[in-house]
């Protein structure tokens, strides 16, 4: 069966948020789907298979990481819709049913792909016992997310901050429910984006997911409060970096950006 690795939201291979891709029949026993995830070693691995016509969705799709199944992720849903897309598997707007309900995936001329995602609720919290020192920064605030996201998001004095920061990933494993998002106002708002941010996942198996679609879907409401608009970017990543334009829509969130192919094979197992 074919496999590929898409890196989503950049335009250029090698940069974004690495995924693999793999469209099945149906899906087999959730022992493998978790074996070719650790296998292809990425942060996220998708897997879809077309459901029957006239139903609420298009394609059910899942997620796992190297270590577990997930119940949402942004930047391996894009990867799946591109694929979807310069395959000619699908045209125009794609349904997905997933762990955290239906979603959908718009594809524009421009081949920009616009997600829509429920929006995340946040809930201002007093950083827990060890967290600055686990960050080694200074924190300005702290927000928990329900639903499915399950992070706490962490804002830091300023972008450099989220930029220079070197975790104790081993630490920050027994302080979220499943990451920690680092996040800060953009210091030059006119190179092209609104804030930045960085994710950490030690609890899953990743110490640093360089674009995390899902995270959005609560930077989203937080910037967009702080800032007054609906429409922002948003900057992320370390060592990889990508963009993320989000628009807020009271409980949904829409998430756009581009992805580009890098690897396409066979997956002999």
């Amino acid at each position: 069966m074919r496999i590929r690795i898409v890196d989503a939201f950049t335009d250029r291979p090698f940069s974004g948020n690495p995924a693999g891709v793999l469209l099945l029949d149906a899906f087999p026993e959730d022992d493998w789907l978790q074996k070719v995830a650790a296998e292809v070693n990425l942060s996220e691995t998708a897997f879809a298979h077309p459901l029957p016509p006239g139903g609420e969705a298009d394609w059910a799709l899942r997620w796992f990481t190297p270590a577990a199944e997930v119940d949402m992720c942004g930047h391996a849903t894009l990867a799946t819709a591109h694929v979807l897309h310069t395959t000619g598997t699908a045209t125009g707007t794609v349904r997905f049913s997933a762990r955290c309900g239906i979603l959908s995936a718009t594809a524009a001329p421009d081949s920009s792909i616009t997600m829509d995602f429920p929006t995340s609720s946040l809930t201002p919290v007093t950083a827990p016992d060890g967290l600055a020192k686990a960050l080694g920064a200074e924190i300005v605030s702290v927000h928990d997310t329900a639903g499915h996201v399950g992070d706490l998001v962490v804002e830091l004095r300023d972008e450099a901050t989220v930029r220079a920061l070197t975790p104790d990933h081993a630490a920050l494993v027994a302080l979220s429910a499943r990451g920690v998002i680092v996040t800060a106002a953009a210091e030059q708002p006119e190179r092209g984006y609104d804030f930045v941010s960085r994710g950490f996942f030690p609890r899953l198996g990743i110490d640093e997911d360089p674009v995390t679609g899902s995270a959005h879907t609560a930077l989203a409401p937080l910037w967009s409060a702080r800032l007054g608009r609906d429409d922002l970017s948003g900057f992320q990543g370390g060592a990889r970096t990508g963009i993320v334009r989000t628009r807020l829509r009271g409980d949904r969130t829409l998430l756009t950006g581009t992805a580009v192919t890098v690897i396409e094979g066979e997956l002999h197992a």
